[in-house]
């Protein structure tokens, strides 16, 4: 049996947040082997985070980060809005955030990246941090953007400091246009997409299972009107443009005057600095979407506190 050191019972209850005793024997169990000793202590269901893990998480911040032609977004998530006020998560986030720019946006090899100033790569810094906080931990989600030329822009609703909150959103410009104006123009566009949530970019980018799915409903809506197949087929036609208009980018009001296209902002912002102006792309993220977040009944909970 390998004899096992203090030091590495030590690094094993900071991974893992188990017991010193229980992450002890792990490595005995395992002949010192640290990963074997994880998933050891995890299928005894010893691991504090691994018990942690199955605790919803959909509070925690969004980040960006921004360099040159290029930027990041990645979403951290806590089990509290406490923790994302705690500095330390904060420059967790903002660490990740930078380590996903240097991946392009990679889920995959951000998690797998080296976590700069610690012998671990982000996943295992992630373990670490949930033993640190006491909370489920959980590193979502990354993406990123980049042109040749022009400005990846970014902004962030709800800032609890400089790149972190609750939205971040980036806007990719490709241009040969003033770099000033053309940041300008997409931190507005960025504006935008906060506030109005597209699904996607183009309608030729639209995801065609969403088309199908909101033509079938406006198609059956048609027939229980009692009109004909032919003014039901055009009705579904017109009420798809409605739902482009409400759906894609380049196909919503803009919101910061409410009367042009976005499509038609770039347009003439193109004119303006007398050079194309594309709009290659963006990215939304929000803190928490589509995480189903238990309901907490309070009063219940003390009853049954009470009646212990």
């Amino acid at each position: 049996m390998a004899s096992i050191s203090a030091s590495e019972v030590k690094i094993l209850r900071e991974r893992t947040g188990a017991g010193m005793m229980d992450c002890k024997q792990a490595l005995a169990e395992n002949d010192g082997d640290m990963d074997a000793a994880v998933d050891w202590l995890r299928t005894k269901g010893l691991s504090a985070a691994a018990r942690k893990a199955s605790r919803v998480a959909a509070e925690g911040l969004v980040g960006v980060a921004v360099s040159g032609c290029s930027a990041a977004v990645v979403e951290i998530n806590s089990e509290t809005d406490f923790v994302g006020r705690n500095e330390s998560f904060q420059e967790f986030v903002r660490t990740i955030a930078g380590v996903a720019l240097t991946n392009q946006g990679d889920y995959d090899g951000t998690l797998a990246a080296p976590y700069p100033g610690e012998a671990r790569t982000v996943g295992e810094q992630v373990q670490q941090m949930v033993a640190t906080v006491g909370e489920n931990i959980q590193f979502r989600r990354s993406d990123a953007l980049a042109v040749r030329s022009g400005v990846v822009a970014s902004y962030v609703h709800n800032t609890v400091v400089p790149n972190l909150g609750k939205i971040g959103v980036l806007v990719a410009l490709e241009s040969d246009g003033d770099t000033e104006t053309l940041s300008g123009l997409g931190k507005q566009i960025a504006m935008h997409v906060a506030a109005a949530s597209p699904l996607s970019l183009s309608v030729d980018s639209l995801d065609s299972a969403v088309v199908e799915r909101e033509r079938a409903v406006l198609a059956e809506q048609g027939r229980q009107s009692g009109k004909s197949q032919d003014i039901i087929a055009k009705m579904t036609e017109g009420r798809l443009r409605k739902f482009y208009e409400e759906a894609v980018l380049n196909e919503q009001i803009y919101v910061i005057d409410g009367e042009p296209k976005v499509s038609k902002v770039v347009e003439q912002a193109a004119r303006d600095v007398g050079t194309d102006i594309m709009l290659a792309g963006f990215v939304r993220f929000a803190l928490g979407e589509g995480i189903e977040r238990e309901e907490e009944d309070f009063a219940a909970e003390v009853v049954a506190q009470l009646s212990d």
